[in-house]
């Protein structure tokens, strides 16, 4: 019984996240921004970064960057989130499905955002990766970028 519970909770959680990503917009591109080297450095990529997060990550990882249990993992203090920009990066690039974090399985779906600009990219885990406690360097368009260029999805 418990297992169905389990398999209805996820499907449920699924669909309402689905619906809720359908809803919301592409952020719009920033006019020829560079990440954190735009004027304004790292403070107003981390500004551009919470609109993109508001607008494509926070029906699954949630206002405090929590996640869900057991589907979409926290941002909160993280080896991926404060780790390698790399891995980072191609994980919003990619997307990505089932994972354990600090020792926790999640087994959500997170969709490939291929479709934002460097940019918008860099900010958004600027902002992460600076925000919910964490306290990490900048991600620059320059990056993502390259990042991009080498990206060989799995």
């Amino acid at each position: 019984m418990k297992k169905r519970n389990l398999v209805f909770t996820v499907a449920s959680s699924l669909l309402l996240a689905t619906v809720l990503m359908s809803q919301t917009k592409k952020p719009a591109a920033p006019a020829k921004t560079a990440g954190a080297t735009a004027s304004g450095g790292a403070s107003a990529s981390i500004t551009r970064g919470k609109q993109v997060y508001l607008e494509q990550c926070l029906a699954c990882h949630q206002v405090d960057g929590a996640g869900v249990q057991g589907m979409n993992p926290p941002l909160v203090k993280t080896k991926f989130v404060l780790g390698d920009k790399n891995t980072l990066v191609k994980i919003v690039l990619n997307g990505m499905q089932g994972v354990e974090v600090e020792g926790e399985e999640y087994h959500g779906v997170m969709a490939p955002h291929s479709d934002l600009t460097d940019a918008q990219i860099a900010d958004v885990l600027t902002y992460v990766r600076n925000s919910f406690g964490n306290k990490a360097k900048a991600v620059t368009a320059a990056e993502v970028k390259a990042i991009r260029a080498k990206n060989k999805p799995a």
